[in-house]
């Protein structure tokens, strides 16, 4: 999956579940579980939303990588 995130990790430093969390940035639960997972990738607003809830960039949760990069790095 391309797009990681640490959004469990960003979420056990707030002290909240998976429903507080849904709840402050206007979701579910079910989908705070399916993106730490990696099952679903959040629209821009949304992870826009969960970093400035967690006092973070994007880019502290969420890193994209190119599937070929990682195909890459296993022939080197």
């Amino acid at each position: 999956m391309p797009l990681n995130n640490r959004l469990k990790e960003y979420r056990a430093r707030l002290g909240v579940n998976q429903q507080q969390m849904g709840a402050m940035v206007q979701t579910s639960r079910q989908t705070i579980s399916q993106i730490e997972r990696g099952d679903y990738s959040p629209s821009v607003t949304l992870a826009l939303k969960i970093a400035k809830v967690c006092g973070v960039t994007v880019e502290d949760i969420f890193e994209y990588t190119e599937e070929n990069e990682n195909e890459e790095s296993e022939i080197k």
